[in-house]
């Protein structure tokens, strides 16, 4: 008989189907949060939608916690994590606007899906964590993909690509920051000090020329749109992995490149490029064995 604690996950009855709704909640959402950024992009700089987008998330999550009453469990226990972790999202997120008006959505997109990868290489040296052999090969598997989507050459490399390959990297910084807040910090403590040090950020960046350039009648529905979208797209992926675990929900994460690469190309007019998705099939093979090695094997 199968030990219960080393059982494979077998999902209830439900569950699945439940995980797949919030991950198409959360494709929708990264997919509206795209459109809306380069909407706005002609008008606002990345700092100003930074600042506004924290604005919108700062009313967003002090409303919810007031409302749950979860806003009494705010503790700031770690200053200086919180403030390096945010500045490593603030950095990642500016180059993920920038990236997106200046490149291919679906190349963006396939760079982003590195973040991961990138977790496996620094958690050795910021967290301690073992490299296991496994973690070597996916990671080696996904940067071949990384060079087929980015191929870089004098011809070929440009700002679009560099600035999404370093905003993966930076959201990997974030997400190893997060691991370490989670074991003292609350989730709304994490929520509340990401908006509010973003929109210091933002703020200091944007009024840095003497110019902020105020939302418009056109722009400021996009402004909103961007500030929902972004932590709607994450409590969605959130919640999608505490209903099932990360080798079920990752897979359909994955579905946001083809979605993407459509709205790209009907509304952009962006070629569909058969080698990004041949790079992003390997970035997520990559993925995809690094987190079936960490699933229990089933004793006999």
């Amino acid at each position: 008989m199968a030990d219960p604690q080393t059982t494979p996950f077998v999902p209830k009855d439900g569950t699945v189907l439940q995980a797949g709704l919030w991950m198409i909640g959360a494709i929708t959402s990264f997919t509206a949060m795209a459109i809306a950024g380069r909407a706005v992009s002609f008008d606002l700089d990345t700092f100003e939608i930074m600042l506004y987008r924290s604005m919108t998330g700062i009313c967003i999550v002090v409303i919810v916690g007031i409302a749950t009453g979860a806003l009494s469990q705010v503790r700031l226990h770690r200053p200086g994590l919180h403030l390096a972790r945010n500045l490593a999202h603030f950095t990642g997120q500016n180059l993920w606007f920038y990236a997106i008006t200046v490149a291919p959505l679906a190349q963006v997109f396939a760079l982003e899906f590195t973040t991961p990868l990138w977790v496996i290489v620094l958690s050795p040296l910021l967290l301690g964590e073992r490299l296991t052999r496994i973690g070597v090969v996916a990671t080696l598997i996904g940067f071949v993909g990384i060079l087929i989507v980015a191929r870089p050459s004098a011809a070929s490399l440009n700002v679009g690509v560099l600035t999404a390959a370093m905003s993966a990297v930076c959201f990997a910084l974030t997400a190893i920051a997060t691991r370490k807040l989670t074991r003292t910090e609350t989730t709304m403590s994490i929520l509340l000090f990401l908006t509010v040090f973003q929109g210091v950020f933002g703020l200091i960046c944007a009024g840095f020329d003497g110019d902020i350039t105020l939302p418009t009648a056109t722009t400021a529905p996009w402004v909103v749109l961007i500030g929902c979208a972004g932590l709607l797209a994450h409590y969605c992926l959130t919640t999608a992995l505490s209903l099932a675990p990360a080798s079920v929900v990752m897979p359909i994460d994955f579905a946001r490149l083809p979605v993407i690469a459509v709205v790209g190309a009907l509304v952009y007019a962006e070629p569909l490029d058969p080698l990004v998705f041949l790079g992003a099939a390997l970035i997520f093979g990559g993925n995809w064995l690094n987190i079936r090695s960490g699933q229990p094997a089933r004793k006999s």
